[in-house]
């Protein structure tokens, strides 16, 4: 079975052409230009050239729509309630060293909600796609989150902190105490897009993760939950709207996770 719609079509079409320009790249890494954005945090012409191609698709399809992107912020729009939401390589830093863990991802928000999203891994071919309604997709095969029903028994992901962060000493307290309660290692794979997209197709059972921003999750909100999942956004700050910490899993484990994980109030 294969899932369409108009939003959907749009979006893999975009994926599809972006993905050659990423792939050609990803042959080529020798020579890009690249810059930081940060303490450990940046940014290639690879990421630049595949934004651009995003946005002439999306714009092309839909030009009164807001676009929220990683490398260009805020693209106005006449329809506000209507946007886009781009991460054209999330995994930069896999995607620069060779690693090929890193996947386009768009999601579309409509009146705060999302209501669809694609991520798309070039180098492997999986395509990870889910509208509200009518579940949860990887290359045309109807997916869903495990069954597993102890956390002590999941597979658990995780990514962070930045060296910049100021919750760094939390964050590893946090890892460690979820650490001490899963009989397999943590894994951190570094790209937040693709670890929910394996939740949602169930070969992590579990993930979370503190200070994202929301062009990492927002395709992988949709999938996750299409899929059978839970999704939990907790701790925002109003100061800064585009950042989010999550923590998405199967059912069953959900509770346990958020009774470790969701804390109000880190300074």
């Amino acid at each position: 079975m294969r899932l369409e719609s108009p939003k959907i079509n749009v979006i893999t079409k975009a994926c599809l052409k972006a993905s050659k320009s990423i792939i050609r790249d990803f042959g080529e890494i020798e020579k890009l230009q690249v810059s930081s954005k940060g303490p450990g945090d940046f940014v290639s012409s690879a990421d630049k050239r595949t934004e651009k191609i995003l946005i002439s698709e999306l714009r092309t399809a839909h030009p009164d729509y807001e676009i929220i992107t990683e490398e260009s912020g805020i693209l106005a729009g006449t329809k506000k309630n209507c946007r886009w939401i781009i991460d054209p390589i999330d995994g930069t830093t896999n995607f620069l060293n060779g690693i090929p863990q890193f996947a386009i991802s768009v999601g579309y928000e409509e009146d705060n909600e999302i209501k669809c999203g694609v991520i798309f891994d070039p180098i492997k071919n999986e395509m990870f796609v889910a509208e509200k309604g009518s579940g949860a997709y990887l290359n045309n095969s109807r997916i869903r989150v495990s069954k597993k029903k102890k956390l002590q028994d999941a597979l658990v992901v995780t990514g962070g902190p930045k060296n910049s962060s100021k919750n760094r000493e939390y964050i590893f307290s946090e890892f460690l105490k979820v650490s001490n309660e899963v009989n397999s290692p943590i894994r951190k794979f570094g790209s937040a897009s693709l670890d929910m997209a394996y939740v949602a197709s169930g070969r992590f059972d579990g993930y979370w993760q503190r200070e994202l921003s929301y062009w990492d999750i927002a395709a992988g909100i949709i999938i996750v939950k299409e899929a059978g999942g839970f999704v939990n956004i907790f701790d925002e700050d109003v100061k800064t709207p585009l950042k989010r910490n999550i923590l998405a899993s199967n059912g069953e484990i959900y509770d346990e996770m958020c009774d470790l994980i969701v804390k109000k109030n880190i300074e």
